[in-house]
């Protein structure tokens, strides 16, 4: 028998209403806004007053080993636990991203979770939800055109033209214009220069958005995000063209946390997308809070592996907000385990080598180093790390017993196989009760990577060296003038947000495992001053991707009946 599509899954459920949802959070009608009968945006005057009225639930993060390019199941992990969770009797809730739809129509194709432990409608998820990407690139572009009208009306700022960081942004992965020159065609269209364009998710305003904490917070970051720079060497804001009450007023809507449920009728808050690479990777901190503030247990996920979406979460997210996590969970695949162990490739889009469906305990062992790695990244923030073992038919108990055996020598609180792809919350009650135990004790030493006051190379060679396992980092001369120049200008005391592939520790996608003796390039740093971090781009990490050979979008289409098929 065939095991049905994620999206005749999705449609197999009949959804509750969201106003059911919503009040069983405790949120009252005039606190939700409906967006048709299962999904709904809630208000921030709603969030404020759940927050001052409930106690705050445990704060669980969950992320991953290294991924392939198939993923580890950890959007459907955090579904399946918090469906897990709720079945042991906890009030339980989601908070995961946004997807962009670059990914849903090029290579990864639906991003709800999978399975029997998906988010629904999985189709709305996938597809615009409420309009809060297309609001951002909106936003984004506004602040690119005002830039390029006032150098067009004899450039009253004094700007240096090739001083402008500030590029265009669309929500498709399109490499034909990464770098472009605009303004061709005569005096009329503006002055002519290079520019480039990136993904909408990899925009600032996306990153400010996640980050806020209400709407004056939001007004006033955006104000201070730094466009370019004067001919003094001085910086260009946001507020100082003009533009950042205009971009307040286009995220009014945008900025109020998505409400949706699981396939079991529980809660999900969905909001924002900050691209796991180059932003910080983690949905917003409004709809941590008002999950928090409504919910016993809250199960967040962070992008990636733990080097890149936890440490973020930890360094960037939990240091802005205040919030502070309770356990995080950390998900391994076994195939992925052989692959880091030498067995067998995973190409997106290719048929699963056999390698890895076949027994090989010595690969998985190798393998598991890159899972000791990264239960020992979460472990540098004295946060509990429990495993997830995402099951897969092919996997066999010699096996699990291997990941249990490497998790728990590497300092796991437990490592529990878990079914939820399969059997949905009943397949996770195992690991839901081992994570609600581990929460149980918190993490009241909680500390940071780096303090605060640490330098930015300080902090960069941190999160290099204690994250990854390089030996040191490597920075080349212009992202050496542009650390100096940031600590010059003031913003020596923001965190870092290191923007690096995901396929390796390293920097180098072609290193798998647990790599050693490699050193981290530094090639460029951009300032985010009003998300609040400086990126430092390592290798060759690219902020618009590009579509695959056989893009995924060529499988989307309608059906007789005007259902939207092919999404996964």
């Amino acid at each position: 028998m065939t095991f049905p599509s994620d999206l005749e899954i999705a449609r197999s459920v009949t959804p509750r209403p969201i106003d059911d949802i919503a009040r069983e959070l405790g949120l009252r009608d005039e606190e939700i806004e409906p967006y048709g009968r299962t999904k709904a945006k809630l208000t921030l005057d709603g969030i404020r007053r759940v927050e001052t009225e409930n106690p705050r639930g445990k704060y669980v993060v969950v992320t991953a080993i290294t991924p392939t390019p198939l993923g580890e199941g950890k959007s459907t992990t955090t579904v399946g636990l918090a469906q897990g969770l709720n079945r042991i009797g906890r009030k339980a809730a989601v908070c995961i991203r946004q997807p962009s739809l670059g990914p849903v129509f090029g290579i990864k194709g639906g991003a709800a979770g999978g399975g029997y432990s998906q988010v629904i409608p999985m189709e709305d998820f996938n597809l615009h939800l409420t309009g809060d990407v297309h609001a951002i690139g909106a936003a984004h572009n506004l602040a690119a055109a005002f830039l390029d009208n006032s150098l067009h009306h004899r450039n009253p700022l004094g700007i240096d033209p090739h001083s402008i960081t500030w590029p265009r942004v669309v929500d498709i992965s399109d490499r034909a214009i990464r770098r472009t020159i605009i303004g061709l065609g005569g005096r009329e269209n503006g002055p002519s220069r290079e520019t480039e364009w990136q993904i909408t998710v990899a925009s600032e305003v996306m990153a400010v958005l996640a980050l806020t904490s209400d709407i004056h917070d939001l007004r006033a970051r955006l104000g201070r995000m730094v466009l370019a720079a004067r001919t003094d060497g001085t910086p260009v804001t946001a507020d100082d063209i003009g533009v950042a009450g205009a971009m307040t007023a286009l995220l009014t809507d945008a900025i109020k946390p998505n409400l949706l449920q699981t396939l079991e009728g529980g809660p999900a808050f969905v909001h924002c997308g900050p691209f796991g690479n180059i932003a910080h990777g983690n949905n917003s901190v409004l709809a941590d809070r008002v999950a928090l503030a409504t919910n016993e247990i809250v199960c967040t996920e962070a992008g990636f592996g733990a080097d890149m979406g936890a440490e973020k979460f930890f360094n960037i997210k939990c240091r802005i907000s205040g919030l502070r996590p309770d356990a995080a969970v950390v998900v391994a695949t076994i195939r992925a385990l052989k692959m880091h162990g030498g067995a067998g490739r995973i190409v997106a889009g290719a048929a699963l080598d056999p390698a890895l469906v076949q027994e090989n305990v010595e690969a998985v062992r190798t393998g598991a180093a890159n899972l000791a790695k990264q239960i020992e990244n979460v472990l540098a923030f004295n946060v509990p790390a429990v495993v997830a073992i995402n099951i897969f038919p092919t996997d066999t108990p010699a096996e699990i017993e291997a990941v249990r055996e490497a998790a728990l020598a590497s300092g796991a609180r437990d490592a529990v196989a878990a079914t939820h792809f399969t059997e949905g919350g009943s397949g996770a009650t195992a690991l839901a009760e081992a994570v609600w135990d581990a929460a149980g004790e918190g993490a009241p030493d909680f500390q940071f990577l780096y303090p605060e006051e640490a330098s930015l190379l300080a902090k960069i060679e941190a999160v290099a060296t204690r994250m990854y396992g390089a030996e040191g980092v490597d920075v080349a001369p212009a992202a050496a003038r542009a650390l100096e120049r940031y600590e010059e200008m003031g913003f020596g005391r923001l965190p870092v947000c290191m923007a690096k592939t995901q396929a390796s520790l390293s920097h180098d996608p072609a290193l798998k495992g647990r790599p050693t003796g490699f050193r981290v390039p530094i090639r460029e740093v951009a300032l985010s001053a009003g998300a609040g971090f400086v990126t430092p781009l390592l290798g060759d990490m690219r902020t618009m991707p590009g579509l695959p050979s056989r893009p995924g979008g060529e499988n989307i289409d309608i059906d007789a009946d005007g259902n939207i098929v092919g999404l996964f």
